[in-house]
């Protein structure tokens, strides 16, 4: 199956512009979402992406979406692990800059103004308390700003502005796309409500939290783990690198993680929810965040098979 940007023009109807929302690893299944709006007939006339839907979007604009799609589901755990550059002294766990070159060299150098479609990355400027729309430049680097998790990846610097993860203020930025020539706008939301009836669903935050809970003395300076966040954040990835057996991971770290992934959740599940009642698009597709946590980046296969199967949910209840 061919996904990439098209300049070709698409049946009446059927351009659309898309919103590609904030959510970790669980932004993998815009890749899902975007292989089934074209097996229906859609043109994806502009993008719109805040943090990982920003870069799922401006990979699939400069063309390089199933060669994405292919690395993505090769990692396993290990791999994952060795992306990560932690940067130990910085306002920031880890630096980015090994995950983005390994992209680069999958994708290659674009600018945002010589992509074959309109494209929006959204980020936070933390000291205007404002989110930025980056239209122009060099892709991976406005990619970077809008990836830039607070206290996870360290700020970006991006035409002289200190920008972090869009988020932070703009989970679904649909405002992004108004200007955009399409016939509708359709948004995915990845910090969609759970659904337990779901036999699908794994309710994974509650397993991590079983026997894991506030009590466990993670957030403590005086127990006997290690001594800095950063360090035990270290030491979480460490372990999820081993072994698919959760009982190898420390105790004490993955409390911190769940503490970590359910306080993104929070904050992007409510923010998604105010933008979408604010500015509703014409169609919502909408993935649970109870699908995978923050830093599942592993499950990529099976993150885009749900996207593609709440895609084709979403489009055969509108009837489109």
């Amino acid at each position: 199956m061919s996904v990439e940007a098209s300049a070709q023009p698409a049946a009446p109807g059927k351009n659309v512009a898309l919103v590609l929302g904030a959510g970790g690893a669980r932004g993998i299944a815009h890749v899902g979402v975007i292989q089934a709006l074209e097996a229906r007939g859609y043109r994806i006339a502009g993008i719109a992406g805040s943090s990982m839907g920003s870069l799922v979007g401006g990979i699939y604009a400069a063309g390089r979406l199933n060669e994405y799609s292919e690395w993505a589901r090769g990692l396993e755990r290990g791999d994952v692990l060795r992306l990560l550059d932690f940067a130990f002294g910085y306002p920031g766990l880890i630096r980015g800059e090994r995950v983005i070159g390994a992209l680069r060299e999958l994708v290659g150098e674009h600018l945002i103004e010589e992509l074959t479609i309109p494209y929006v990355a959204v980020a936070t400027d933390l000291v205007r308390q404002r989110e930025v729309w980056l239209t122009r430049g060099k892709l991976f680097d406005a990619i970077r700003a809008s990836i830039a998790i607070p206290m996870v990846f360290t700020p970006h610097v991006f035409d002289g502005r200190e920008l972090v993860d869009g988020g932070l203020l703009s989970p679904v930025p649909i405002a992004a796309t108004r200007a955009m020539r399409a016939d509708r706008v359709i948004a995915v939301d990845v910090n969609g409500p759970v659904s337990w009836a779901n036999p699908g669903l794994e309710p994974r935050h509650e397993e991590m939290a079983a026997g894991h809970g506030s009590d466990d003395g993670a957030g403590s300076p005086d127990d006997d783990g290690p001594a800095t966040l950063r360090e035990r954040m270290a030491a979480i990835w460490e372990g999820l690198a081993k072994s698919g057996n959760g009982n190898a991971k420390p105790e004490k770290s993955r409390g911190v993680m769940d503490l970590m992934s359910r306080s993104l959740d929070t904050m992007q599940a409510h923010m998604s929810r105010v933008q979408l009642a604010q500015d509703p698009p014409d169609l919502l597709i909408q993935i649970s965040r109870e699908t995978a946590t923050f830093y599942e980046f592993w499950r990529a296969a099976e993150l885009v098979e749900k996207g593609r199967e709440a895609a084709e949910k979403a489009l055969d209840a509108a009837r489109l």
